[in-house]
């Protein structure tokens, strides 16, 4: 199987990306629990234009990030793993049963309760962590397998958007929200119809975009994948608008993005019981959602949509590697973190779900790293 050289730039941004990740996150950890923890949680919330310096990074730097899975998305539909319906219902299939059972499990657990909201929660996979862990086997891993969690993990993140533009939407102004869908109308018709390759104005349509969709209640981020499908693909090169801006945003969001993000949201204090906070309702869901619910759901409803037909696995991919793969997505962090704070207004209730969150992620990403370990063969090579 052929990889393009974006996929490969993708990959490889993706794969060192959550080797930072984790060191942000340790060194965050750290400085919470340490004698500078409160000034160090005081800096983020420090005020900056009316909101925190937290609230910005959430809302605004976070919103790059979503135009590159935008981007990223736009590939995989127009070249890559979704181009043909067949090979595309293998990853969709498997992201929906990793959306639905771990959403059905965290629901099991908290349904009537004040914290039933949190259902989006283990429903997410984050790329860069599950990427970067399944680097790590070298050359052990197919092709196929690196592009299966990819198109996992891009439709997975696009499920999570919905949920957030659907369900962590309280108020909405539908005058700001139709004037920010009347401007990507306005951006897509430039690139579809009139032909405009230049970047300059869909980057000013989207800041504009985005301020209005701010204030309009849906959720700001969003903006960042409605600019991505504005933005013209062309025939895909390496001349297009959208390769070259997917091209330049790999590292920006790889090294300073999700590291920044990482660094105000898991500034966790670990106070309190231990045991009481991992028997908490919420806590059983979102352990349960990503560690069992994710493998469960990514396995089961992959392997009843091959044998009924619907698709086929493959040739250099097994079930074993699918079940692996199902952990890794069990890897929720970045969008798990992100919806916790949408999902919840209690900050206790946030700490502690990030806790379970980072908890969740590392167990699933173990497990998943370890099973590969064992289960994949030491042949496959890299073509």
């Amino acid at each position: 199987m052929k990889i393009t050289k974006l996929f490969k730039d993708f990959f490889e941004s993706e794969k060192l990306g959550g080797l930072v990740l984790i060191l942000c996150t340790l060194l965050s950890l750290t400085i919470a629990n340490s004698t500078l923890g409160e000034s160090y949680h005081h800096f983020w919330l420090t005020e900056f234009s009316g909101q925190s310096i937290e609230y910005w990074i959430n809302d605004g730097l976070m919103t790059i990030f979503f135009l590159l899975i935008g981007l990223e998305l736009e590939r995989e539909i127009y070249q890559g793993e979704l181009s043909n319906v067949k090979d595309a219902l293998l990853p969709i299939f498997a992201a929906l049963g990793g959306m639905f059972v771990p959403a059905a499990i965290f629901l099991f657990f908290n349904y009537g309760t004040a914290t039933q909201s949190g259902a989006g929660i283990p429903m997410a996979t984050d790329i860069a962590f599950a990427l970067g862990i399944l680097s790590l086997l070298g050359n052990k891993v197919p092709t196929s397998l690196k592009i299966f969690l990819t198109a996992l993990a891009v439709i997975d993140d696009l499920g999570a958007i919905l949920i957030i533009a659907i369900f962590y939407t309280k108020t909405l102004l539908w005058t700001n929200l139709f004037i920010a869908l009347g401007i990507f109308v306005f951006l897509y018709v430039l690139g579809k119809y009139f032909k405009v390759k230049n970047l300059i104005p869909y980057l000013i349509g989207g800041v504009i975009m985005w301020y209005f969709m701010l204030n309009s209640g849906v959720h700001a981020t969003i903006t960042g994948v409605l600019l991505a499908f504005a933005i013209p693909f062309g025939n895909g090169g390496d001349k297009s608008t959208s390769y070259i801006l997917q091209h330049f945003l790999h590292k920006p969001v790889a090294f300073i993005i999700l590291p920044i993000f990482a660094l105000a949201n898991t500034a966790i204090v670990m106070s309190g019981n231990v045991s009481e906070i991992l028997t908490q309702n919420y806590s059983l869901g979102i352990a349960f959602g990503l560690i069992i619910g994710k493998p469960l759901g990514i396995f089961l409803i992959t392997f009843i949509a091959v044998k009924v037909g619907w698709c086929k696995l493959p040739s250099d991919l097994n079930w074993k590697s699918v079940l692996g793969v199902g952990f890794l997505g069990g890897i929720g962090f970045t969008m798990s973190i992100f919806i916790t704070l949408l999902a919840f207004d209690n900050e206790t209730i946030i700490n502690n779900a990030k806790f379970i969150i980072l908890l969740s992620s590392l167990m699933a990403g173990v497990i998943g790293f370890v099973f590969l370990k064992a289960t994949l063969k030491d042949s496959h090579i890299e073509e």
